[in-house]
């Protein structure tokens, strides 16, 4: 189907002749010739049939992850998802000596949220929380874990890194126990609920101030035997010999009353870690007694297991004829795929015409080879709208969402051509990747749509001869980290067109439902719509 209109402003001309001084592209210098005088920057535009269909994910890996969620969400449109984190911890540093008559006085396991400050009160900062998913108490109890986490895959052919899923998997055939996690609690936290405190903590005579964070006091006589009394051994002697010894800890959480909160922890933070405060007796003439630390980072693989329990069946959708409606749902949950021009590509069947070939006939002239010789119209923008199903979703969808190249497991080029903001990730990238738009500004209202601008993909196919690839749609926590993050595998997908799951997808736990493009309601269907420029013959 295509739809074309024309509308003659004097604001279009404005906004095509500022594209032309623009741009940076040598290819489109031919054009600015075969483009002149007023009358000619007429600005049409078109709607081009795509097909997206909802893919469900097969458990996704979550070693490598750059933060790690912890809790239970309940996501009112699917279902809820509990997650669980299994961490290795290695030591500051390596054959400590502690010392003569030391006591052990204290241990603080610390692992920061991410947040942000919001004022000053009475000396103290404010905070607000960030990715941060309910009020409601969870249940925490920690273990220690006996299962050794590799780093390498002894099944591979070039020892690759081991990969660790959400669901204890390692592998088709083999997973992690649950019995080497959960043995007997180290520590259990009632009715936990995440704070926005800071945290002020007095060591000696020095007050130290550090932002919001899951903070808990630990047991002294067991950190005592575990690694205050295994001084001297080869266990506290390198990094191999400690992991094989001491293997990490289990992070476990439950729901109470069948609600609770899930929180996105910074375990890479430099405050993240296991302190163990010590004291010994004054030395010489001091009354005071001696104080020191040790400290245990959580360094090594850290893995995300979860456990869905969802209320809505997710199909896998129909990647001939596109779905009615697509589902997208973080974590291990599921994405769409789409096929532009119903991703069909360029053939080398001279008698026919593909439906990609005859759109880059309207827009480039090309040579026998089907390379690029000219531009018959200039393209000003290119949009995929997505409309929300708001009959299926209360307010929870997350503000964004991502797509991105599924063969190459990259972003699209329009992603490097927008600006990045880094204080509020929540308002990056916005002009490639657009914020949800609500009903009203209130951030719980229902989403009514996403337009997402795909304008320098839609170029790089006219003028570079770019491969038509299938591009993936997911839901996204933070869109910043897709810049500096390697998608993550999905098991068993060798044979799947997707193979790869976005990072930050996987650290959401929301979910939306779109329309797709087999809905029969015609205002909410999902096209390529394409704004150009052409000139008068």
């Amino acid at each position: 189907m295509k739809k074309t209109k024309y509308a003659y402003t004097p604001l279009v001309f404005l906004l095509a002749l500022t594209t032309l001084f623009i741009a940076c592209d040598k290819d489109y210098v031919s054009l600015d010739s075969d483009i002149s005088g007023q009358n000619n920057f007429g600005m049409s535009d078109s709607q081009y049939e795509v097909t997206a269909y909802t893919k469900k994910l097969n458990p996704v890996q979550t070693n490598g992850l750059p933060s790690n969620l912890l809790g239970y969400y309940n996501d009112l449109a699917y279902g809820s998802t509990t997650a669980n984190v299994v961490t290795q911890v290695t030591p500051a540093t390596y054959n400590p000596t502690f010392p003569e008559n030391v006591r052990l006085d204290s241990v603080v396991l610390t692992v920061p949220y991410f947040s942000t400050v919001t004022g000053q009160k009475d000396g103290a900062s404010t905070y607000k929380l960030d990715s941060v998913y309910g009020t409601a108490p969870i249940n925490i109890n920690i273990y220690e874990n006996t299962y050794f986490l590799r780093s390498f895959d002894p099944n591979s052919e070039f020892n690759s890194a081991q990969k660790y899923y959400s669901n204890r998997s390692l592998s088709e055939t083999s997973q992690i126990p649950l019995s080497t996690l959960r043995w007997a609690p180290l520590q259990s936290l009632p009715g936990f609920i995440p704070s926005n405190e800071e945290i002020v903590q007095k060591v000696g005579t020095e007050l130290t101030r550090t932002t919001p964070a899951l903070r808990i006091k630990m047991d002294t006589l067991y950190w005592k035997n575990k690694i205050i009394l295994k001084e001297g051994s080869t266990e506290l002697s390198n990094a191999n010999n400690f992991q094989n010894y001491y293997r990490g800890l289990y992070f476990e959480t439950e729901t109470v009353a069948d609600n609770g909160s899930m929180m996105l922890l910074n375990f890479g933070s430099s405050n993240a870690g296991i302190v163990m405060y010590y004291s010994s007796p004054p030395t010489g003439t001091a009354t005071e007694r001696v104080t020191g630390n040790y400290k245990l980072n959580f360094a090594g693989n850290r893995v995300n297991f979860f456990e869905n329990n969802f209320t809505k069946t997710i199909t896998q959708g129909n990647p001939t004829t596109g779905d009615e409606k697509l589902y997208l749902k973080g974590g291990e949950g599921a994405m769409a795929v789409i096929n532009l021009f119903g991703g069909t590509d360029i053939d080398s069947d001279l008698g026919t015409q593909t439906a990609f070939e005859d759109f880059k006939n309207e827009y480039v002239e090309t040579d026998a080879a089907g390379k690029f010789l000219k531009a018959k119209r200039l393209i000003n923008e290119a949009n995929l709208i997505f409309y929300v199903d708001q009959s299926q979703t209360l307010g929870q969808e997350p503000d964004r969402i991502y797509i991105y190249d599924t063969k190459n497991n990259r972003p699209l080029l329009d992603y490097s051509f927008d600006s990045e903001d880094k204080v509020t990730p929540n308002n990056s990238r916005v002009n490639h990747l657009g914020k949800l738009e609500r009903v009203s500004d209130d951030n719980t209202s229902q989403g009514v749509k996403y337009k997402i601008t795909i304008t320098e993909h839609i170029k790089n196919l006219l003028l570079r001869d770019s491969t038509n690839v299938s591009l993936g749609l997911a839901v996204s926590t933070n869109v910043n980290i897709e810049g500096v993050s390697v998608p993550l595998s999905i098991l068993s997908s060798e044979n799947s067109a997707v193979k790869t799951s976005p990072v930050s997808a996987i650290l959401s736990p929301k979910g939306t439902v779109l329309y797709g493009n087999n809905t029969a309601d015609e205002t909410k269907k999902l096209y390529l719509e394409i704004f150009y420029t052409e000139p008068n013959e």
